[in-house]
């Protein structure tokens, strides 16, 4: 089983440790008590060579979760998908290196572990105050096994089931098992990776409609344009269909193809688009001048590519002797990798503290860029939403806390915590919350979001209509 740590400006003091080791001398709980009536279990490959299933529970309260949210996980293990991936799903523009960072990306909240659960024995019937006996697991697992209508569930089905109710026990959405498939996915999102034709795309009055074609994709190869309308997909009409219902038949493994039925205006009958499918990398970070004298900076996503994007971008801007403001955008960004949110608030804030962590023993982590603070002379003002979450508020925080910029738009998504990452040797993964986080003067946004210093409410009409309310305002800050 491998571990994953976080790498924190060269610190590395804290750790969410999650080992396998030799099975110990005592009976392990997964096994059934001695004397007991023989109960059949199954092997998963090199689990009976090595003693995989070793782990001993020393806290009986915790056994007491972990016994029903096992037996749970088994009874919902039939939902588990282990077909391969032919598709990267989820956003319609995804954005680092996941063995060694630690994860504070936000939203996309898998809704399958947002379950509650009692953490009180106060709340627990007489029969569960009682050391945990996992030969209850083993009959639920051969109830199942015996009486399920469908006699082909695979054992691993039922495992990774099993895991996954583990995580969802705990009642925090950001706490998860992954399978291998669900796992690979995560991080090739992370990274900024997917298949598929490259374009971003919207509901817009009422008709999905691209928004831009990426560069270089096949989407742009093809002849897509912005607004252009999106009538068909492979010949199924996209009417009253969802941005991501699209997403999903547009994208597919690449070498594939897709028809997109497309009316643009000048045309005088709808056109069909053949374009075959390929890998596609987002850039995290993008830039251009705005108003002559001003640098946006559109930040999609933390990930491993950010942070030497924004050194390229700095370069360019600060050589660039006409520009004296900054619009950085981060609106829509759900977050990423820790380091990098450091790293970005650092080019504001330099060696003072970007973000502080509380772990759960209490004690506190206070996080100060290494970086050279190139941007603390321009004048600037971050944009931010309901969509900037995790990262993002760490950035448009910090900025804030040290009244490096003001902040335009809408109150924050509210994430606060932090989670690790923890490859394991099937390919699966475990991301579990290790701590919560804090604004450098001590401000917690979990659940809460962080207030904009201007609230600038963005409508659909606006969206319809090609306004951007929030930037004119950014634009009138700066102009002031």
């Amino acid at each position: 089983m491998k571990q994953i740590h976080s790498v924190n400006n060269g610190q590395n003091n804290r750790r969410a440790s999650i080992s396998s080791r030799a099975a110990p001398a005592t009976r392990s709980p997964f096994q059934p008590p001695s004397g007991s009536q023989p109960v059949r279990k199954p092997c998963f490959t090199g689990a009976c060579k090595s003693g995989l299933i070793t782990t001993r529970i020393s806290l009986w309260i915790v056994s007491i979760f972990v016994i029903i949210a096992f037996a749970g996980g088994v009874l919902a293990g039939g939902g588990v998908d282990f077909t391969p991936a032919s598709d990267a799903g989820g956003k319609i523009i995804n954005d680092a290196k996941a063995s060694d960072q630690i994860i504070i990306k936000g939203l996309n909240i898998p809704t399958s572990t947002a379950t509650s659960t009692a953490t009180s024995t106060a709340n627990l019937p007489d029969y569960l105050k009682k050391d945990v006996n996992f030969q209850q697991f083993w009959e639920v697992w051969n109830i199942v096994k015996e009486k399920y209508y469908n006699k082909d569930i695979p054992d691993t089905q039922l495992f990774y089931g099993a895991l996954q109710g583990i995580l969802s026990s705990l009642g925090d959405p950001y706490s998860i098992f992954m399978t291998p498939t669900d796992s690979n996915q995560f991080q090739q999102d992370l990274k900024g990776n997917f298949e598929g034709i490259g374009a971003e795309i919207a509901i817009k009055n009422n008709n999905l409609i691209i928004v831009a074609p990426l560069p270089d994709t096949p989407a742009e190869k093809a002849g897509l344009k912005p607004k252009d309308l999106i009538l068909k997909i492979n010949g199924t009409s996209t009417k009253s269909m969802t941005a991501n219902e699209a997403v999903s038949l547009i994208r597919g493994p690449k070498g594939t193809k897709v028809t997109l039925t497309i009316f643009r205006e000048g045309m005088d009958a709808p056109k069909d688009f053949e374009i075959t499918r390929d890998a596609i990398t987002v850039k995290s970070v993008t830039w251009e001048i705005k108003d002559k004298d001003i640098a946006y900076i559109k930040m999609r996503q933390f990930n491993e590519d950010t942070v030497p994007l924004l050194d390229k971008a700095i370069v360019e801007i600060t050589a660039n002797k006409n520009i004296k403001n900054i619009i950085l955008d981060l609106r829509n960004d759900p977050g990423g990798y820790l380091q990098s949110a450091i790293d970005v608030g650092g080019e504001w804030v330099g060696n003072e503290v970007v973000v502080s962590e509380k772990l759960r023993d209490g004690s506190e982590i206070k996080h100060a860029s290494d970086r050279f603070p190139r941007l603390a002379g321009y004048k600037t003002v971050v944009l931010v939403d309901g969509g900037s979450a995790s990262a993002s508020e760490i950035v448009s925080g910090a900025l804030q806390d040290w009244g490096k910029a003001k902040l335009v738009g809408t109150k924050t998504f509210g994430k606060g915590s932090v989670q690790d990452l923890v490859n394991l040797d099937d390919g699966s993964s475990v991301k579990i919350t290790i701590a919560k986080w804090f604004t450098p003067k001590g401000r917690s946004i979990d659940e809460q979001g962080i207030e904009p210093d201007i609230k600038v409410e963005m409508t659909p009409e606006d969206f319809n209509k090609d306004r951007d309310p929030q930037l004119d305002k950014a634009i009138e800050i700066i102009r002031q």
